[in-house]
């Protein structure tokens, strides 16, 4: 793999709106790229500048070396599948297939090894001669996919392709364009507002924000290792706390003074110093909970902790627990489930525990600076002032 398409410093305004805000990014031939992002982040902005339907205020698009920011959308080789799917309503299968070949001009024989080339690529055969108002929403996305693919694109633009389907068809669909990725090989930019889509489609994500790039990464970077507060945020679920740096133990870890939760042991791996300040990020999954005391390890932390909410949601269920100001969420896995095992209660009082590797440390945001930034050192008294937590959820 290569770097085959090139977003260089794109900017795109809608009058005093920045819609893309100086955007360079580099995706490979042949993988599945996700523009991950809220609605209004500009991904789909950048999408349409792609596809040649909107022209940025400044910046360049490079499709495998080539300059194509001001050519037209039909010289691009580049083909989008619309969250609609923008199909003919009064054609059939068959016909809205053919369509893209037919308005070029190609020869009849041509046209119809292709369709059916398509058809079957698509697994619609026997739908060929049905109107497309016939069509469940999954045979739908098809026909739109064999449509674009038909033209022989060298890369297939996808703007929320799955939002109108059901949460079942929505996950086989997503099974059959990964399986229809590896049969055809060219490259996927697909922009999605779904982070499970996402997640489980790509090879690489950008997290997109207001215009800019967050974060890009393979979807274990982006979950395990998130760069901003919003990416943890926006990216499943996360506990956020803030403290400061009160001890240094040796190289890899350094004890945490979250005021109003208590003394933590965190894995340093922004070479902290004491005095500075923590933003810390803990994912639900990483915390457990138990009645019994649990076995003290090196580089384990215990808390205690009483019980405020719980939601049973069969693979796993969901706690809150309370200490002092934070209320923190945890999700238990069921590894096993014995019927006759007593559950844990509303306000019992239970033991919370947690790696110090399983903390992640992220950077806060500056508005000064208007960046990610870690703050400068300050030191810090032997009682700092509590900071409220906040449980942050998209």
């Amino acid at each position: 793999m290569h770097d085959y398409l090139v977003f260089d410093h794109l900017t795109k305004r809608y009058g005093a709106l920045k819609a893309v805000d100086d955007v360079s990014l580099s995706i490979e031939q042949g993988s599945i790229f996700s523009l991950l992002g809220p609605s209004g982040c500009g991904k789909t902005t950048l999408l349409r500048m792609i596809a040649g339907f909107e022209k940025p205020d400044s910046g360049r698009i490079l499709l495998n070396g080539r300059d194509i920011t001001q050519l037209p959308p039909n010289q691009r080789q580049v083909n989008t599948i619309f969250q609609n799917y923008a199909l003919f309503p009064h054609l059939s299968v068959c016909e809205n297939i053919a369509f893209g070949l037919k308005v070029t001009g190609h020869r009849k024989a041509d046209i119809e090894r292709e369709t059916l080339r398509m058809l079957e690529l698509v697994q619609l055969e026997r739908h060929a001669d049905s109107k497309v108002t016939e069509l469940s929403g999954g045979q739908k996305q098809r026909t739109a996919i064999a449509r674009a693919l038909i033209k022989k694109p060298n890369i297939l633009l996808l703007d929320e392709p799955l939002a109108a389907l059901d949460l079942k068809l929505r996950q086989r669909m997503l099974m059959e364009l990964d399986l229809l990725h590896d049969e055809i090989g060219i490259t996927f930019l697909y922009v999605t507002h779904d982070q499970s889509e996402a997640m489980s489609l790509s090879d690489k994500i950008a997290v997109m924000n207001e215009g800019h790039i967050e974060q890009v990464g393979t979807p274990s970077q982006i979950y395990e290792a998130p760069c901003s507060s919003f990416v943890a945020a926006f990216i499943g679920d996360t506990n956020f706390f803030d403290g400061a740096v009160i001890e240094v133990k040796d190289s890899e870890y350094c004890t945490v003074r979250i005021g109003g939760f208590g003394d933590v042991l965190c894995y340093n791996d922004k070479k902290l110093r004491v005095g500075n300040p923590v933003h810390l990020s803990i994912r639900p999954e990483k915390f457990a909970i138990s009645r019994n005391l649990p076995e003290q390890r090196k580089g384990r932390n215990v808390l205690s902790v009483t019980v405020d909410d719980i939601v049973y949601l069969g693979t796993h269920t969901k706690y809150w627990v309370l200490l002092n100001d934070y209320r923190v969420e945890i999700n238990q896995q069921h590894m096993r489930y014995q019927l006759d095992q007593i559950p844990i209660k509303h306000n019992e009082q239970v033991w919370l525990y947690w790696n110090a590797d399983d903390g992640y440390m992220l950077e806060r945001y500056c508005e000064d600076d208007e960046e990610m930034v870690f703050q400068p050192p300050e030191e810090i008294g032997d009682n700092p002032e509590p900071t409220e937590q906040h449980n942050e959820e998209e």
